[in-house]
């Protein structure tokens, strides 16, 4: 089971700083590459770059809970939850009468 893990390309798990504007304030943020390519992903579906994501993302937590006391933490979060979705919505598909998956 773990040759899944141990077995990952090191460059995932590097992380990498990338300076970007949230709320008008230049500020830097620091993940794994893996992280980054998820957000990139995230961003390409709702049809904006990574950093508008982020803000929006950034806006979006502070409208809600008025605070985020790791946002990079929150970014991380949200990624696992984009995949868990992305593979519900392919359960649910699989559960379609007439589909073959």
């Amino acid at each position: 089971m773990c040759e899944l893990y141990v077995k990952a390309d090191p460059i995932l798990y590097e992380s990498r700083s990338r300076s970007l504007r949230i709320c008008g304030v230049v500020t830097t943020l620091r993940l794994e590459n893996q992280f980054w390519d998820l957000l990139a992903e995230i961003a390409a579906v709702d049809g904006m770059t990574t950093n508008q994501l982020i803000g929006k993302l950034y806006e979006e937590v502070m409208d809600y809970r008025g605070e985020v006391v790791n946002f990079a933490s929150f970014l991380r979060v949200s990624c696992t939850r984009f995949l868990a979705q992305r593979r519900d919505r392919v359960g649910e598909l699989s559960l379609v009468p007439g589909r073959v998956s």
